[in-house]
């Protein structure tokens, strides 16, 4: 059960974040290096997409749309479904959390090393991912609008604030990647840091916010540990639903895999920086159950790839045809 080291650093910023939260100018350096940090990520998003591989990945149209159809529809019915462990289990902002959770994008990382594992398809597991990322920039803030709405924070002008935020660097890193795509594939491993350390910026700046509100108090142990349960549920029923209904419509081996571990999962690299832009001040509780779930997906995959790995895979049989004509021509090993 693999705990992503990534994790342990943005517990350590929430920590630091805790004892030492940006106050008054400082907090104000934070905002704008904050947001300076969320418009470069997704310049880099931008120049990393190959455009010529979005449109081969096209052909595999049935695959993107279930996948699509898994991150954008049926998380967020499960999500509106969770209501009714309020106040049970959740309390109302951290339902709004776990809301906001099923809104955001699938992740393309970890969907990609899981595939691989699995032995899957994995061209498709980057295609699902990549088609999942770019349409979650115009998606969740639509959908936060309209399912989150004023109790989320969310407002028209967040909705502008995050088009030219995400949408508009997004855009112009697909202008550019002509000419700076060679140096961004070159320098992936250095610009991987620059994309974490952002992330943990925007970590930082949201959860000192947090701080300064108070807001902190309005979480117990018993919240935290109801949160967990239900993110549990909702895990499992996602990936039984992407499995057993890829199955149900007739998808070979490796597409399935590449359905559930692209259909089942959340990227906290696109969620952060989208909740720092609609919750402000609120985004540390709205991110809290994204990088419970976060966690919690990628020790429950791993176990599933590594189980997918050792199963057997039948080679498709060789036509009567094919096998005489083989035969024919006295072919010999060595």
């Amino acid at each position: 059960m693999p705990i992503d080291p990534y994790i342990l650093l943005l517990l350590g910023t929430v920590g630091l974040a805790a004892l030492l939260p940006a106050r008054g100018t400082g907090a104000d350096v934070a905002s704008g290096a904050s947001t300076a940090a969320i418009a470069f990520l997704f310049f880099l998003y931008g120049a990393r997409l190959s455009t010529r591989e979005a449109l081969d990945g096209l052909k595999h149209w049935r695959l993107h749309v279930t996948v699509l159809a898994c991150t954008f529809m049926i998380f967020p019915l499960l999500g509106l479904a969770a209501r009714g462990f309020v106040p049970v289990l959740l309390s109302d902002p951290l339902y709004q959390g776990l809301l906001f959770l099923t809104l955001v994008p699938s992740t393309i990382q970890s969907s990609i090393a899981f595939t691989s594992m699995a032995r899957g398809n994995v061209p498709a597991a980057i295609c699902a991912g990549s088609f999942s990322s770019l349409v979650g920039i115009v998606i969740t803030p639509l959908l936060a609008a309209s399912l989150l709405g004023s109790s989320g924070g969310f407002s028209a002008d967040s909705l502008i604030k995050i088009v030219l935020q995400l949408l508009v660097p997004f855009l112009a890193g697909q202008v550019l990647r002509r000419w700076i795509g060679g140096f961004v594939a070159r320098h992936k491993r250095v610009l991987g840091l620059v994309d974490r350390g952002s992330i943990l910026l925007v970590v930082y700046t949201a959860f000192s916010e947090g701080m300064v509100q108070g807001i902190w108090h309005q979480v117990s142990p018993a919240r935290l540990a109801g949160l967990l349960v239900v993110e549990a549920l909702l895990l499992a029923v996602m990936l039984a639903l992407t499995w057993y209904g890829a199955k149900a419509l007739r998808f070979d081996r490796g597409d399935r895999i590449a359905i559930q571990f692209a259909g089942s999962k959340k990227s906290l690299a696109s969620g952060l920086p989208m909740a720092s832009v609609l919750f402000g001040a609120h985004a540390s509780l709205a991110v809290l159950p994204l990088m419970l779930f976060h966690q919690m997906q990628l020790m429950v995959c791993a176990v599933i790839a590594k189980r997918r790995s050792h199963d057997k895979v039948l080679s498709p049989p060789v036509p009567a045809e094919e096998s005489r004509i083989a035969v024919g021509t006295g072919r010999r090993s060595g």
